[in-house]
């Protein structure tokens, strides 16, 4: 890889790094804790948010007629989005193994905590599980996808593309042809000649 992506990768995870660090920070701020992945607000926090809950009544009064028109819609791509996750679950069990390639662990990426937040409603915490899940579900799946093509397929495009994946700036060049034969050869041995 060139000496200077590899410069520029280097900052950006330091740059991701003091992002989360930040981020952690913001936990003392507001008074919570993180224990075997439950988050626990301190007691008079926790009490302050359930006095700030909009009851569901007054939170369906005030939905504007068009949203609650399209809400089916958004709610019917939950059953794509199972299928979606069942068959990326299922293939990236069989298949990584057969390529020697790290399986990625979906808890990493569908994070369902905003329950925790005293000051939702009910129907606000079914909505943020939902958006949890299918957010995380595409960054899961993404993820799979990125080492799917790192396997099968590690050469960048010649089109710039937006927010390429966590592995394709390691990808060969476009045009090395020389590069590409290369790598075949230390993934796979003689077979790729």
């Amino acid at each position: 890889m060139n000496e200077r992506i590899e410069l520029l990768l280097r900052k950006i995870n330091d740059l991701q790094d003091e992002l989360h660090l930040e981020m952690a920070q913001l936990a003392d701020k507001f008074r919570y804790t993180i224990e075997q992945r439950r988050v626990i607000f301190e007691h008079d926090v926790a009490a302050y948010h359930r006095r700030l809950r909009q009851n569901l009544w007054q939170f369906i009064r005030n939905i504007h007629l068009p949203i609650l028109l399209v809400s089916p819609f958004i709610y019917a791509l939950i059953i794509p989005l199972l299928m979606l996750d069942i068959f990326v679950t299922v293939y990236q069990t069989i298949c990584f193994p057969i390529y020697g390639l790290k399986k990625v662990p979906r808890e990493a990426f569908i994070v369902i905590d905003r329950h925790y937040l005293h000051y939702l409603n009910i129907f606000e915490r079914f909505n943020c599980a939902y958006c949890g899940y299918a957010n995380g579900l595409i960054a899961y799946a993404r993820e799979v996808g990125a080492r799917t093509e790192s396997y099968w397929c590690p050469i960048k495009h010649a089109r710039r593309i937006r927010e390429a994946h966590s592995l394709y700036a390691g990808f060969e060049e476009y045009g090395d042809a020389e590069g590409y034969r290369a790598r075949l050869k230390r993934l796979y041995g003689e077979r790729s000649s």
